[in-house]
């Protein structure tokens, strides 16, 4: 993963634009020490008509949503030389549901807020921050990069996208390798170890070929109401992901490994009450195969994931998406999919989009995303 903590590279169209370097005057104490800083504002406004099918209960024929491709978003990112190759970083990231103008997920802030030190020998930050095994699915194993219909975060890997009260590291890419560590401190009542959450990434890019082995553990009590004991939820994915360019076509594939009953993908707030698609699986395998291929100004997307349950019940399902994107600018672009996923005895998994868990098992997506 070609990761950056002071520049956010924003689904390939979303480049800084704002950049606002001071020069510190000297200090107080006669050290005669400059430091020179750089402050991004950046963001992505993306809205689609979303069309669903195969709701439990009645879908809307359409509806605008925000976020279909991208994650409407609205962010500062900050750099400080502090000196000897030290520099503060910092990121806020506030998630916009453009589609009503109202905040992502109830937070200012909850797309990312961290600072921390970065230098030679990699970088340390603490805050909100992504989740690694989410990150090797979409940055490096999923030719839909997370969104449209053709998510493939809709069957495989892990649902949370990002850990709170994380401490994270990241090293600098050595030779194409580089790797990553988290965190995630519980800080539940009584017991800071009740919600933790840990992980690593190991990686490797260098021309054509780019391939990431994650793991990620979350320790998940939902405490029930009444007298009900907590339900454990927690959950161990272990994910290897890839893709190799082929001048003509970028082929992508990874394979998942998951345990636990919050291991494979589960809306609390679904039709079918809060505990229904976590339940589909606790032991399950996933696979991926995808590919895009540029065509002049056009991108076309395909995927195929297939979830294997390992359970008694044997709730397996598979998804099939297409798409197509097409670049208007570096920053512009307009983008269509379609995605089917077909459950056996009795899953229950729904296609959605970057921002939407989605409510049937096929969906149609046409919209436009602008980054600036």
């Amino acid at each position: 993963m070609k990761t950056s903590y002071f520049a956010l590279a924003v689904i390939g169209i979303g480049p800084w634009l704002l950049c606002a370097p001071a020069q510190a005057a000297d200090g107080a104490d006669g050290a005669g020490r400059a430091a020179s800083s750089t402050v991004a504002v950046y963001g992505v406004l993306d809205a689609g008509v979303v069309a669903e099918r195969g709701c439990a209960a009645a879908c809307a024929v359409s509806k605008v949503s925000g976020g279909v491709a991208s994650g409407s978003r609205l962010g500062v990112q900050g750099r400080e030389a502090l000196g000897g190759d030290i520099s503060a970083v910092y990121t806020l990231e506030a998630g916009i549901s453009n589609d009503t103008g109202q905040s992502e997920e109830g937070r200012l802030f909850g797309r990312q807020a961290y600072v921390g030190l970065d230098s030679r020998l990699g970088a340390l930050t603490l805050g909100r921050q992504y989740n690694p095994q989410y990150l090797a699915l979409t940055d490096v194993a999923d030719p839909f990069k997370g969104g449209m219909a053709g998510s493939a975060s809709n069957l495989a890997g892990y649902g949370v996208k990002r850990y709170d009260n994380t401490v994270q590291y990241v090293s600098p890419a050595l030779r194409g390798v580089s790797a990553s560590a988290i965190y995630s401190f519980g800080e539940s009542p009584y017991s800071s170890a009740g919600n933790r959450a840990y992980g690593a990434n190991l990686g490797y890019s260098h021309g054509a070929v780019n391939i990431s082995i994650s793991h990620q553990r979350k320790k998940n009590f939902i405490l029930a109401a009444g007298t009900a004991p907590a339900i454990d939820m927690s959950a161990r994915n272990t994910l290897v992901a890839a893709n190799i360019d082929l001048k003509v076509a970028t082929a992508f594939a990874a394979i998942g490994i998951n345990k636990g009953y919050g291991s494979s993908p589960w809306d609390p707030s679904n039709d079918y009450s809060s505990l229904a698609l976590s339940m589909s699986s606790s032991d399950s395998r996933d696979i991926l195969l995808g590919v895009s291929v540029p065509v002049g100004g056009f991108k076309l997307l395909a995927s195929w994931v297939h979830k294997d349950d390992r359970d008694l019940a044997n709730r397996d399902a598979s998804q099939v998406a297409v798409g197509l994107t097409y670049s208007l600018s570096r920053r512009s672009d307009f983008y269509a999919s379609y995605a089917k996923i077909h459950n056996k005895n009795g899953a229950r998994y729904t296609v959605g989009n970057a921002s939407d868990a989605g409510r049937g098992d096929a969906a149609f997506s046409l919209g436009f995303r602008h980054g600036f």
